[in-house]
This record gives C-alpha cells, sequence and structure tokens, in this order.
C-alpha cells in the first residue's frame, strides 16, 4: 500500500465558486505561476505519486455550495486519478482544509476523533482537537488556551485486505513572524508562535499516547511547520515539535527516517524576499512500531535531491510549479 501527505499550496485558488477547476492563463496563488499551469503540474505530480491514499493538506475551502471533497473529485476526474473518494475532518476558517483523498476500491475510511469536547474552559488531558487545550507555554505557571486553526483529521482505515490503521493527518501552527511591525516584534512573534506550536504537538503527542494504548496501528502524517534542528529555539525548548510528537524521549516512539537525518533532508522549498531560495524539513510520515515490520519505504519526492526525479525533466519541472512543498510517500506490505 502506498500513502502519501502533500501540501499543495493555494489549491484552494484553482477552482470557481462551483467547484469546477479555472483551466486558464489567470494567475495562480502561487508566484508568478498561472491557473493552468499550476493545475497540469498537480496533474503531473498526483499521477506520478499514484497514491492509495493522499492526505491533501492546505486542500481547496469547505463551503456550503462548494464542498472541498467536490472540488478534488472534479480534480482527480480531471488528472484520471483513481482517489476519487475523499473525507474531510473538522472545518476550519482559513481556506486550507486538511482532507484525504483515496482508491475506495483498495480503502475505506471515515472521521473517527477521539478526545471529549473541552468545553470553553478548556481541558490538559487530550481534548477533542476542534476542542480547547490548556498548557503553560511561557512558564508563568498558568495554563494558556491553545486551539488549532486546523484542527487535525484522525480516520479510521481498512484495507481491502482486512488490515484496520489508524491515522491523524496534521497542519501545525506556522512559526513565521507574520505581520511583526520591527525586528524586535519580529522575534516576539517568533517565541510566541514557537511556543503555541509546540503546545499543539504536546496535544497531539498525547493523542499519539492514547491511540497506542489501545493498541491501535497508528500513522501521523503532515506537515508540522517544524523539524528537527530547524531553529534556535530548540536549545531552549530542549526539542523540535516534531520530536516531542514522535516520542524521541519516551516509548513507544513513532519513526520516519527523515527525523534521524535532521536538516539534510528537505521537503519544502522556498522563495525570499531577497530572492534567495530557503529550503527545509517540514513535512513527515511517522509510524507506529508494527509497521516496522511491513518494509517500510520513505521517499521525499524532491525534484533535485531524488536522482530519478532529477533525471526526469517533466516531472521534476511539474513538482517545481505545482507548490512550495513536495509530497512524501510511504510503501509498506499489508
Amino acid at each position: 500500500m502506498r500513502i502519501a501527505t502533500y501540501n499543495v499550496e493555494w489549491f484552494d485558488a484553482l477552482f470557481d465558486a462551483d467547484g469546477r477547476l479555472l483551466d486558464d492563463n489567470e494567475w495562480s496563488g502561487r508566484y508568478d505561476v498561472t491557473r493552468g499551469d499550476q493545475i497540469w503540474a498537480l496533474r503531473e505530480v498526483f499521477r506520478a505519486i499514484d497514491a492509495d491514499l493522499i492526505l491533501v493538506v492546505e486542500a481547496p475551502d469547505e463551503k456550503p455550495k462548494r464542498p472541498s471533497g467536490k472540488c478534488l473529485s472534479q480534480f482527480a476526474e480531471f488528472a484520471g486519478l483513481r482517489t476519487t473518494s475523499s473525507v474531510i475532518g473538522f472545518r476550519n476558517t482559513t481556506q486550507q482544509e486538511l482532507v484525504v483523498l483515496f482508491d475506495p476500491k483498495v480503502v475505506t475510511a471515515y472521521h473517527s476523533p477521539l478526545g471529549e469536547p473541552s468545553g470553553k474552559s478548556g481541558s490538559s488531558d487530550a481534548p477533542r482537537f476542534d476542542t480547547v487545550f490548556r498548557w503553560d507555554i511561557d512558564n508563568d505557571y498558568r495554563n494558556d488556551p491553545i486551539r488549532w486553526s486546523k484542527p487535525p483529521i484522525e480516520l479510521s482505515v481498512r484495507h481491502v485486505a482486512g488490515m484496520e490503521f489508524r491515522l491523524i493527518g496534521v497542519h501545525a501552527k506556522s512559526k513565521a513572524p507574520h505581520g511583526a511591525k520591527d525586528e524586535v516584534d519580529m522575534m516576539r512573534l517568533a517565541v510566541a508562535n514557537r511556543r503555541k506550536q509546540l503546545a499543539q504537538c504536546v496535544w497531539l503527542r498525547q493523542r499519539v499516547e492514547q491511540n497506542l494504548s489501545r493498541n491501535d496501528d497508528l500513522i501521523v502524517l503532515g506537515d508540522f511547520n517544524d523539524g528537527p534542528g530547524l531553529d534556535d529555539f530548540e536549545v531552549s525548548q530542549g526539542l523540535s515539535g516534531v520530536e516531542v510528537v514522535a516520542g524521541q524521549d519516551q516509548q513507544p516512539r513513532l519513526f520516519d527516517p527523515a527525523l534521524l537525518m535532521g536538516a539534510t533532508m528537505t521537503t519544502s522549498r522556498f522563495r525570499m524576499e531577497g530572492g534567495e531560495v530557503l529550503e527545509a524539513l517540514l513535512d513527515f510520515i511517522m509510524v507506529s512500531p508494527e509497521f516496522l515490520d511491513r518494509k517500510p519505504f520513505w521517499r521525499v519526492w524532491h525534484p533535485f535531491r531524488d536522482p530519478e526525479i532529477r533525471a526526469n525533466e517533466r516531472l521534476r519541472d511539474a513538482l517545481l510549479t505545482a507548490s512550495d512543498h513536495f509530497p512524501v510517500t510511504l510503501d509498506f506490505q499489508i
């Protein structure tokens, strides 16, 4: 079986109010990329991945007259994909939904969230992801309310061969100091966002332990906006957020080989204001220990670091045009 996680930058901007693809020469949400070119590139990438199940990070916005799943079904039909079914978790208001596309002939998947609703006061014991978590983010001995702008999607997945597992799809808070007015404000926002992102990962780790205590086979995947060795704040915090989720100092641990490689592996590529390109490791597929017996194979579809892709000019160009992130896939035996 192959699963994938793919953050598609401004997927929402490729559809009209009725969920139809805008395959034209107008500008997309991506810098200097037309909607038609991005749609072409995404078709090439999704076809090449050919996954049984794909977590689409930054999926089209969920609207009453234009459901995200309808948009993705339109795209799947256009691209000739077999992942024609979709499932969405808790909706959000950011135009960046978390949606899973899957091949209904291979798997079934349905939204199956754990945790109790916390109420307005919040809970420090792994509440449901669309409610409030309480955690001391600034070491003042008072718990602060933490919310997800994009609540993780929790699925129960069953393969036609009978294998069942739990899946948690994630788009964690960005640490970027958006809206900073000066260098002092930039540092303040960067620290605050780093702490909120870490609190989300603590919450997520609680849910991981909840699943593992039930003896669930578990996959946690998505864009964590974080990675081991990614920034200097880890010195004060001790671990990156993604290492907290994996259980770096706890058992049982989740595994992704990228966690061992740190910043030497990258899954995203951003053009900065000055024109320079920044690469970062942000996207992961972490698995519970049982998956290690299924001969798992991870692949980052990087257009320059993967020799096979580098030699395939058509796919290489498509990956660069489609998004500022690259897909990550995991193959394993059923």
